[in-house]
């Protein structure tokens, strides 16, 4: 079946009643109703045995708004969802249910028979059942229960071994939002000379590679012999450092110490051509976090470090900075080493200049901090742990915890860091097809994590600056941030590397079709 007839399969709720026509009709209707992450012969039993009782089968699928069933389902998106059953030559119509129930779509639709699983008669009627029975007799509808000798779970099938369907997720959303690759280069191309001020904390990041000698023969300790120390000017550096590689005409403010990684530090800004406004503070070090690498593997770190608040005369100093430095995006690059605190942000944000485009990231792994303090921010992108640090919740499943974290921030657009999960991105409500999307992780080969939230919060905000849309964003923060972890150290993203990503997803759509 050719693609363009399967997808005209793919209604909505209206034109299908429509196209059905008043009862009684002349062909019988049946509609199945369900989530169908995965589509398993489960579902095509029950949708085979539902055909051969109507000549017009109507599949409905649950909207990914109202699927809290396990942390991170639905696993396969609404819009893929309904292009897998509509496929299935013996399924005539699909449609996406925007409701929490398909009561409504009953009433709507008026189907002359609805199906539903065994399982849910088994034992007796649920209350929900009974209330979907309850609107098939107002019009004179009626229930069938199809077979259920063989039970399979979706849910158990995702948890046994989720499918790899990263790239078909990107496709599925860049046609529902009208989003080809030949916007997302556009896009990487327009960033080039935008006027972006980066504020924030300065780590600098010491990889010391070892050779293992062996076992202290007296203590439960790693002898290892020392061979070299490769330094990276990381945290906001680097948030810098990547922007500026993606093509922005960056202004640096941070806090430094007078000693060797100050030095280091402004060192890497000037040769990166980044204009630096650094505070030097000879009574605090710069942060060092020092990592001892064996064999590739990590044995320990080192963090050297002084996180006390900045006094009033540097945070007038930023004030001043913020207001002064001609920006089209501001970045916020909070690590809670001094610089950002409850008595500090309501200081700083208003010094913002108002026509730029306000984005923060708090990466507070293991300190104290709260990406809420940057409320009202057209973007803020913390990973899940921060976001449940923020709400005080361990236990919320993940989409509706971003939802209530996207409702407290009172952001335009938030994009929720999963790890090798993906990302989950909320947006202000509109006509825009969907409140949230979500992608998969885009990494290939995963090398070195580190700094890849960095990556994907400069190359968002200068794209979202750029085209107004948090769904490229979003996905040029993806694939920034895929390039980051595909190699060992903090090493600025350019757009070459973001270019290959895209090159690279959109052969395999060629050779695929």
């Amino acid at each position: 079946m050719a693609a363009v007839e399967f997808k005209n399969k793919i209604r909505s709720q209206e034109e299908i009643a429509t196209l059905l026509g008043p009862r009684p009709r002349a062909k019988k209707a049946i509609m199945c109703h369900g989530t169908f992450d995965i589509v398993h012969p489960g579902h095509l039993r029950h949708l085979m045995y539902a055909k051969e009782k109507a000549d017009v089968l109507i599949a409905s699928i649950t909207a990914d708004e109202f699927i809290a069933k396990g942390a991170y389902r639905p696993y396969v998106p609404q819009d893929l969802r309904a292009a897998n059953l509509a496929a299935l030559e013996l399924v005539d119509f699909v449609f996406v249910d925007h409701n929490a129930t398909p009561i409504e779509s009953i009433r709507k639709i008026q189907p002359d028979y609805f199906a539903k699983g065994y399982e849910y008669v088994d034992g007796g009627v649920h209350p929900k059942t009974q209330e979907e029975i309850k609107a098939l007799d107002s019009y004179g509808g009626e229930m069938v229960f199809t077979p259920g000798d063989i039970v399979y779970s979706s849910s158990a099938l995702i948890n046994l071994k989720a499918p790899s369907l990263s790239v078909e997720k990107l496709l599925a959303l860049m046609e529902s939002e009208k989003v080809d690759f030949g916007d997302l280069r556009r896009v990487l191309h327009q960033m080039d000379g935008v006027p972006v001020h980066v504020v924030g904390d300065t780590i600098v990041d010491g990889y010391s590679y070892c050779s293992l000698l062996g076992t202290s023969p007296k203590h439960p300790t790693f002898s290892v012999h020392y061979e070299r120390t490769d330094k990276y000017a990381g945290a906001a550096a680097i948030v810098s450092r990547h922007v500026k590689a993606a093509g922005g005409n960056v202004t640096f403010s941070t806090l430094l110490g007078d000693d060797e990684h100050g030095r280091f530090t402004q060192k890497e800004m000037e040769s990166s051509g980044i204009k630096c406004l650094p505070i030097v503070d000879s009574t605090r070090p710069t942060t060092y976090k020092e990592r001892f690498i064996t064999d590739g593997h990590r044995l320990l770190q080192v963090d050297r470090m002084d996180n006390r608040p900045i006094s009033e005369k540097h945070l007038k100093v930023f004030c001043d900075s913020l207001r002064n430095v001609e920006a089209a995006v501001v970045l916020f690059s909070d690590f809670r080493h001094g610089i950002f605190n409850r008595h500090t942000v309501p200081m700083l944000v208003p010094a913002i200049p108002p026509s730029a485009l306000k984005a923060a990231d708090s990466q507070v792994s293991n300190r104290w901090g709260n990406i809420l303090d940057f409320a009202e921010f057209d973007l803020i992108t913390p990973n899940e742990r921060e976001a449940r640090f923020a709400l005080g919740d361990q236990d919320l499943v993940v989409r509706p915890m971003a939802l209530e974290l996207y409702r407290r921030a009172r952001c335009k657009n938030l994009i929720l860091k999963l790890g090798d999960r993906g990302l989950i991105t909320y947006r202000s409500a509109g006509p825009n097809p969907r409140q949230f999307f979500t992608l998969d992780s885009l990494v290939t080969t995963l090398v070195d994590p580190v700094g890849a939230g960095d990556a994907l919060l400069a190359y968002a905000s200068l794209a979202l600056a750029v085209s107004q849309s948090i769904v490229i964003a979003s996905i040029l923060g993806a694939m920034a941030a895929a390039a980051a972890c595909e190699r060992e150290g903090n090493i600025p993203v350019t757009p070459h590397d973001v270019e290959q990503a895209i090159s690279h997803i959109e052969k395999r759509v060629h050779y695929a079709s």
